[in-house]
C-alpha cells in the first residue's frame, strides 16, 4: 500500500519579505486528464509542462496497467501512445493510487465500461474516503463494485460488458463525479447525459472536444446539461499543461501575509470554474493582481503580482462560489486570520470528505495558533486578527492531507511565532517543488 513513510514534522518560521519569481508546477488536474485521455486515444498524445507529483505518477503507472504506452522524456515533457476507446487490457496488478481522489475516481470512470476488473487501493487517507459517490452512477451503467463497509478502498470494479448510456444529476458539485460519469460515457453506445445544478471545473468537457469528442454543453432551467456521444475514436494531441491555481495559491497567500513581500507567480490557469480564490482575495482588499492575460492551449491564463496586503478585510464568501475553489479554502482560512473581521465560508460541504475532513483539520490547527473558528456541517467562519495579530506557536496535525500541511507553513511565514505541522511528506503528492520554491523566495522552512 502506499504511503508517505516515516513522519517528518516540518516547521515554518516568520519569515523576511518573500521576494522573486514562483514558477509552480502545472495544472494536477489537467495533467491527470492528460494522461487518461491519452491512453484512450489512438496514436502519440505529446505532453509539456505535466505535474510531476506522486498523484499524477500514480495516474500514469495505472495508464500503463492498462496497456498504455507512457514515456517520461524528461522536464515535463512526456507521450503516450494510447490504445482506444475500449482498448484497455486488464491489469495484472492492483492499482495503487496513493493519496489522489482526483486519480482513483476518475480511473475508476475511464475503465467502468470495459469488461475488465480491476481493484484499487491507496494511502491510508484515501482508503478512508468514501467512493459511493462514484460508483453509484457508474452502477447505472452496468458497472459492478465490491469494496469495503462504507464504500471504501481497497475496492474491485468489474466493468460493464455490455454497457448502457445513463442521464444522471450529480446531486452535490462534483467535478470528480461529473468527470467519472463522462469517461465512463466515452465506451457505452448512444448519449451520456450528465447534469449538473452548480457548475463546476469544466477541464474534462474541454479536454474531451479537444481530442474529438462529441460533447455539448447548455444551460438550461433544469441546470448545465452535458451530453457526450459514446463509442469516439479519440485522436492524439499537443498539450500544454497551464500551471496549477491551486499550488500558485500558496505563494499568492504567502505573499499577502508576509510583510513587505512582493512575488510574481507566472502562467496560472485562470479557468473560471477553477479561480475563485483570487476574485476571494480581490474581494477582501488583497493587493493581487492579474497581469499579460492570454489564452493557452485553450484556457485563460495570467500572471499573478501578489503584495504584502495589511488592510484585507473578512467577507461574507458567496456560497455559490465554492465549486471554483474548494481546495482553496484550507489556505484562505490562514489569510482570513490576517484580515480584520469575521470571513464566513458557507456551502463546502464537500470538504468534510477531502483528503481529510479540512473544515476539522483547519480548525484545530487555526485554534492552535490563538486563532478563533467555528463550524458547522457544511460551514465555518474564522475570526480575523489583522495582520500582525496571529501569534502562530502551535503544532498542527496534517492529517495526511497536503493542502492542510502546505497552509500551516504559509500562516507560520506571517505569524508572530514559527508553525509546525506533525507531517510534512504528504506535500509532495501536489506539490514536490514546495520546499525550495518557497525558500527560494525567502521563506524559512526546517524539517525534523
Amino acid at each position: 500500500m502506499s504511503g508517505h513513510g516515516t513522519p517528518t514534522p516540518m516547521t515554518s518560521h516568520c519569515a523576511e519579505p518573500l521576494k522573486g519569481t514562483a514558477e509552480v508546477p502545472g495544472d494536477k488536474s489537467i495533467s491527470h486528464r492528460s494522461l487518461i485521455l491519452g491512453a484512450m486515444a489512438i496514436g502519440e498524445t505529446k505532453i509539456s509542462g505535466l505535474l510531476e507529483g506522486d498523484d499524477v505518477l500514480d495516474t500514469a503507472k495505472a495508464m500503463q496497467a492498462f496497456g498504455a504506452e507512457v514515456t517520461n522524456h524528461g522536464g515535463g515533457n512526456w507521450s503516450v501512445h494510447g490504445v482506444g476507446v475500449g482498448g484497455f487490457a486488464e491489469p495484472d496488478q492492483v492499482i495503487d493510487c496513493g493519496n489522489s481522489g482526483t486519480g482513483v475516481r476518475l480511473i475508476m470512470g475511464c475503465m467502468a465500461t470495459s469488461p475488465i476488473s480491476v481493484t484499487f487501493t491507496g494511502d491510508a487517507s484515501l482508503n478512508g474516503r468514501p467512493m459511493a459517490r462514484v460508483t453509484d452512477p457508474l452502477a447505472l451503467f452496468g458497472t459492478k463494485a465490491v469494496g469495503r463497509k462504507g464504500g471504501r478502498l481497497p475496492m474491485t470494479i468489474v466493468g460493464a460488458a455490455e454497457p448502457t448510456p445513463v442521464r444522471y444529476v450529480v446531486p452535490v458539485p462534483s467535478a470528480q463525479v461529473k468527470s467519472a460519469v463522462l469517461l465512463a460515457g466515452l465506451n457505452a453506445p448512444g448519449k451520456t447525459v450528465v447534469i449538473e445544478k452548480e457548475a463546476t471545473r469544466d477541464h474534462s468537457e474541454r479536454m474531451l472536444a479537444g481530442f474529438g469528442a462529441e460533447i455539448t454543453v447548455e444551460d438550461t432551467d433544469e441546470g448545465r446539461v452535458i451530453t457526450l456521444t459514446g463509442q469516439p475514436e479519440l485522436k492524439p494531441q499537443v498539450i500544454a499543461v497551464p500551471r496549477d491555481p491551486s499550488s500558485a495559491a500558496f505563494p499568492v497567500c504567502a505573499a499577502l501575509v508576509t510583510p513587505g513581500s512582493d512575488v510574481l507567480v507566472p502562467g496560472i490557469g485562470l479557468n473560471p470554474t477553477r479561480a475563485g480564490l483570487f476574485y476571494t482575495l480581490q474581494d477582501m482588499g488583497a493587493d493581487l493582481t492579474f497581469e499579460n492575460p492570454r489564452e493557452e492551449g485553450g484556457e485563460p491564463v495570467a500572471d499573478l503580482r501578489a503584495k504584502f496586503s495589511p488592510n484585507m478585510q473578512g467577507i461574507e464568501v458567496p456560497p455559490e462560489r465554492a465549486a471554483s475553489m474548494i481546495d482553496e479554502y484550507p489556505v484562505l482560512s490562514v489569510v482570513a486570520s490576517f484580515a480584520t473581521g469575521k470571513t464566513m465560508m458557507a456551502g463546502v460541504k464537500e470538504l468534510r470528505v477531502k483528503e481529510s475532513d479540512r473544515i476539522d483539520a483547519m480548525a484545530r490547527g487555526l485554534r492552535a495558533n490563538g486563532v478563533t473558528v467555528d463550524e458547522g456541517e457544511d460551514w465555518w467562519s474564522v475570526e480575523g486578527l489583522g495582520p500582525d495579530g496571529v501569534l502562530g506557536g502551535g503544532t498542527c496535525e496534517s492529517f495526511l492531507d497536503h493542502r492542510i500541511a502546505m497552509s500551516f507553513m504559509v500562516m507560520g511565514m506571517g505569524a508572530q511565532n514559527s508553525v509546525t505541522v506533525d507531517d510534512g511528506n504528504p506535500i509532495t503528492t501536489s506539490f514536490p517543488i514546495f520546499e525550495p520554491l518557497m525558500t527560494g523566495l525567502g521563506a524559512k522552512l526546517s524539517k525534523g
